[in-house]
């Protein structure tokens, strides 16, 4: 398993499709109600488009109305990986995946679960794994 976190520039660019590699590399962010996962309401695990590391389960999501897919909680061990960001004339908190330090989302203290988080995260991020597959080793 390749060591995610010290890959080139030119093999991520060979792993992701363009889109992933801005919102995980550049940390750029998807046009709202534009991702193929917001809509994803099956049974499974949504895991880093980059890696392959579990990140949420299905369980944990719910529909913000924000335009991109949201979660309560990260899931169980997932540790994800939290980092201020002063982008944008705000300040924000900024997550980012523990295995290959790709951008996700950010997280808001603003969710309606008793969490009160809201994990608001690129489509272009996530793969989604159903229940049943969710062992498939991460990527290589």
């Amino acid at each position: 398993m390749p060591d995610f976190k010290n890959l080139s520039d030119e093999e991520w660019r060979k792993r992701l499709d363009p889109m992933a590699y801005k919102v995980l590399r550049e940390a750029a962010t998807e046009r709202p109600f534009t991702g193929e996962l917001l809509g994803e309401h099956r049974e499974g695990s949504f895991v880093c488009a980059g890696c392959g590391a579990v990140l949420f389960k299905s369980q944990a999501k719910f529909e913000s109305g924000c335009g991109w897919p949201s979660f309560d909680a990260p899931a169980e061990g997932a540790q994800i990986t939290e980092v201020e960001d002063r982008s944008h004339f705000m300040t924000r908190v900024e997550v980012r995946c523990p295995h290959c330090n790709g951008h996700l989302g950010h997280v808001f203290e603003d969710g309606p679960t008793a969490t009160g988080l809201r994990y608001c995260i690129n489509s272009a991020a996530l793969d989604f794994r159903p229940a049943g597959e969710e062992s498939a080793p991460p990527r290589d």
